[in-house]
């Protein structure tokens, strides 16, 4: 990179916390945020449990009015953005400072009850505010207002991949010399019964309704489906030169990125991981680093049969067979956040290298032999750890990789 980028400021909001240092304790304590639905009626559902963000009052984080014209997932990215924004110090230049928002489902929980109270109610009345509770860019536009923010402002839609590419879209900002500081943010509510009932038909879900807890398990023999979670992460990421003018706290390098697509299928991997593989390389070679620089990787790890063992593959190439890094997913604990997990995930990396700790891959009791990387099944030390790399890889083939390091 031209520009050396750091990070200043991270928020959290998860089904195992709603503060980044409550999120990492749990993390590495092995708790999971995995349960019964409480938000909807699961009562005619194939699938009744999922990762929900369970202790969240959105008044604890803007007035009340404000609340009530935003959808779940804005209101979740906003609470996470204005935890990273306080942690760093405020917004410093209105007009040089910009925001991306990624989320794969924008407002659906807003457009599920909203058609639902239309299709049963005698007066077909909707709101004025139903446009700007659903579409997905006005998440950013209440951060922006809340903060004044005038700078760059996007908002992008890539599935799983969206808050990683929503990194990724700020450091070309920042390198293009377009922003000083870009805020990140990831968010999303996607417990619907819709849905659900969409992801059960395709088979992507664990349907372990009698063991949700024991249900997402990444890389292991029994796994059968992924496990939705819903939440949010922000971070703050600026030139090393404006943080240091400006004696901001730096909690990590923005060392590297990749982005790219697989141009293969919908929703399945391509099986020799091309994709995969091609955008770790990408931001080895933004980073500047080696793979053996890399000694723990977030993995996409969602649970399913394909993806699991096709991210495995692509990581051995990349790495080699033998190497030394570890791999894990946090899926387990959290759910599958989506358009979230892109950023909480880079977070995880972030305080594995602080702490020198590695959180665990809960349920991994039985590793798949078709699996044969090094994964962490319980928490364990890494003293030394310099660089950690967070994948995301999402519907239509969309690939995301991104590399932090200790600063």
């Amino acid at each position: 990179m031209d520009k050396k980028l750091v990070i200043t400021g991270m928020g959290v909001i998860s089904p195992i916390g709603n503060t980044v240092d409550e999120y990492w304790d749990n993390l590495i304590a092995g708790k999971t945020g995995v349960g019964p639905i409480e938000s909807i009626d699961t009562t005619d559902l194939p699938v009744t449990f999922a990762g929900e963000v369970r202790d969240f009052n959105a008044k604890d984080y803007m007035p009340r009015k404000l609340s009530t014209e935003m959808d779940r997932f804005m209101q979740m990215g906003f609470a996470a953005a204005k935890q990273a924004i306080e942690q760093a110090g405020g917004v410093q230049d209105a007009y040089r400072t910009g925001i991306i928002m990624g989320t794969a489902l924008n407002g659906i929980t807003t457009i599920t009850d909203t058609e639902t109270k239309y299709q049963t109610s005698k007066t077909k009345r909707v709101g004025p505010r139903f446009l700007a509770k659903c579409i997905g860019n006005i998440g950013a536009s209440q951060i922006a207002i809340e903060n004044g923010i005038k700078g760059p402002s996007m908002t992008l839609n890539t599935a799983c991949a969206s808050g990683g590419d929503a990194i990724s879209l700020c450091v070309m900002h920042l390198q293009a010399g377009l922003a000083d500081t870009m805020i990140a943010v990831g968010a999303e509510a996607p417990v619907t019964a819709i849905l659900i009932q969409s992801l059960a038909s395709a088979q992507a879900l664990s349907t372990k309704n009698d063991d949700p807890q024991g249900a997402c398990r990444p890389f292991d023999a029994d796994r059968d489906g992924f496990v939705i979670g819903e939440g949010a992460g922000a971070l703050i990421i600026e030139t090393e030169e404006h943080a240091k003018a400006r004696g901001a706290k730096i909690y990590g390098v923005l060392a590297g990125c990749g982005n790219n697509t697989d141009a293969y299928h919908t929703v399945t991997p391509k099986p020799d991981g091309e994709g995969e593989i091609l955008c770790m390389r990408q931001a080895l070679e933004m980073a500047g680093i080696d793979p053996s620089q890399i000694g723990y990787v977030n993995a996409h790890g969602t649970a399913t049969p394909k993806g699991d063992v096709t991210e495995d593959l692509s990581v051995r190439t990349v790495f080699g067979e033998d190497a030394n890094v570890k791999i894990g997913s946090t899926k387990a604990a959290t759910g599958h956040m989506m358009g979230a997990g892109g950023i909480t995930e880079v977070i995880t990396c972030l305080k594995a290298i602080e702490t020198g700790i590695l959180p665990p891959t809960l349920n991994l009791e039985h590793q798949d032999p078709e699996c044969i990387m090094q994964y962490v099944s319980k928490v364990c030390e890494a003293p030394g750890l310099e660089y950690a790399m967070s994948n995301a890889f999402g519907f239509g083939g969309q690939n995301s990789s991104v590399i932090v390091g200790k600063y």
